[in-house]
């Protein structure tokens, strides 16, 4: 495997990683600065969402039709573009519109990236590939809470997202130098019905429920921009039905194994999405902490997942898919609901200990559901999977900080306080329970699903035939 493709690649996860992270733990000075409340700022996290899940969909039809090596890098120039203007913005609707145009060129980078890697990676490869794209991106929130958090605390927040301008710079250069060239496929006329259908659905939900509750706007606004979205994505089922090139290829969860991923992974990155949004507020809002204690706390959550990385392999193989994903499902629940717990008071060592074994399950749930996604897809079908899969993934990661907020504004009403460590306890309670949800799928799934991928099924061949060899 040539390791130096996906390191490049993870350039791109490395900027959209670290930016998320540092938009969390900088939320309450941003905030103050645009005069507005903390939660009213879920808007500049969803918008970025929701342009990833609108452009994602049509990234694989531009690799296919432009060349992925050079979408790619289109997408970290307009990246760059919407980190500069995320800087100079001066009130909220500057800094959502500047995340917005951010999410378009995210929406290019990372599934593009893992276009590359599937067309340039063997399937019995796969997951130490997506290993090794995964860890230059997790330094990424590694570094981004505690770098942020100094920042922000000792310079101004503004100049969190100048940092990334170098990064990508250097991202273009190597990618120029030592991305392979895939030659343009030969593509189907762009289902632009499709498009203007799946774009609705994804702003609609996240828009409206991301809306429903703040005071500025009335509920009906957030209530019709759901039912909007709830209709446009009936009415894309039944046109990617009809179509005979669908821009999201709904007959790929046909398959049962990217079914299973797909659906696990939904709800599992709901709850997901919730807590890089709870966290730091909690720990600044209801700790009394600053953005830079704040960071310094949350950072061991990437390291936790980092460790995860050189052993997933292996421990996959060993296990396989379906006992490995629901174990890891079931540690991350507890993991989660165990915030419910800690005060200001707590043992600070104690809280990040069980931020770091957060991280490490998470990301071992991440690693096998990303690669589980494609053990039954043909190399054919690879942007149309990406595509699907990366859309979902930002759909389900804004539905979450959606729902956190949603629920943080709703208890704050019900018990007529302040926003405070109890609010943030009634979140996590609850997102812990959408994280056992995705534990489901899993449990309905052959033991040996994605045997090619993970090699699960070759070791128990092994095993098997070494048994029935008669003792002599």
């Amino acid at each position: 495997m040539n390791r130096i493709v996906p390191l490049i690649l993870a350039v791109a996860l490395f900027m959209e990683n670290m930016d998320s992270t540092v938009i969390a733990t900088a939320l309450p000075a941003i905030a103050a600065d645009l005069g507005v409340g903390p939660i009213t700022l879920k808007l500049a996290l969803t918008s970025y969402m929701v342009a990833l899940a609108i452009f994602i969909p049509i990234s694989g039809w531009m690799a296919d039709k432009f060349g992925a090596k050079r979408i790619f890098r289109a997408a970290i120039l307009v990246f760059i573009i919407g980190s500069v203007l995320c800087a100079l913005s001066g009130s909220l609707w500057d800094f959502v519109g500047a995340r917005f145009l951010q999410g378009m060129g995210g929406a290019m980078m990372t599934p593009v990236g893992r276009l590359v890697l599937l067309r340039t990676t063997k399937k019995e490869e796969l997951v130490s590939a997506m290993a090794l794209l995964t860890i230059p991106a997790l330094v990424g929130p590694l570094a981004g809470p505690p770098v942020g958090g100094f920042i922000t605390t000792f310079f101004t927040w503004h100049w969190i997202f100048l940092i990334n301008v170098p990064i990508s710079i250097l991202g273009i250069i190597l990618s120029t130098i030592y991305l392979p060239d895939l030659e343009p496929v030969e593509t189907a006329r762009l289902d632009w019905t499709g498009f203007a259908l799946t774009g609705l659905c994804a702003a609609g939900i996240v828009f409206g429920l991301s809306v429903i509750s703040l005071p500025a706007l009335p509920p009906v606004v957030g209530i019709a921009a759901v039912v909007i979205g709830i209709v446009c994505g009936i009415a894309y089922v039944f046109h990617a039905k009809r179509h005979p090139a669908p821009i999201l290829n709904l007959t790929l969860f046909r398959k049962p194994a990217f079914r299973a991923a797909q659906i696990a992974g939904t709800t599992f990155r709901i709850s997901t999405g919730a807590i890089p949004f709870l966290m730091p507020l909690m720990l600044q809002l209801g700790f009394g902490m600053t953005p830079f204690e704040s960071g310094m706390t949350t950072f061991v959550g990437a390291l936790g997942a980092i460790s995860t990385k050189f052993m997933a392999r292996r421990v996959f193989a060993h296990g396989g898919f379906r006992n490995v994903l629901i174990t890891a499902c079931f540690a991350s629940t507890i993991t989660t609901f165990v915030n419910v717990f800690f005060t200001a008071q707590s043992p600070h060592l104690l809280l990040m200990l069980f931020l770091y074994m957060a991280g490490f399950f998470r990301s071992f749930f991440f690693t096998g559901t990303n690669a589980l996604s494609y053990a039954d897809i043909e190399d054919r079908e690879a942007s149309q999977a990406t595509s699907m899969s990366s859309a979902l993934q930002q759909v389900s990661l804004a539905l979450g900080v959606a729902c956190a907020a949603f629920i943080l504004e709703i208890s704050e009403t019900m018990t007529g306080n302040q926003l405070g460590v109890a609010n943030f306890h009634i979140a996590f309670a609850i997102v812990s329970i959408l994280t056992l949800l995705a534990a489901i799928p899993y449990l309905k799934m052959a033991k040996d699903a994605g045997s090619t991928v993970s090699g699960h099924r070759r070791r128990q061949t092994v095993s098997t035939v070494a048994e029935n060899i008669p003792v002599k």
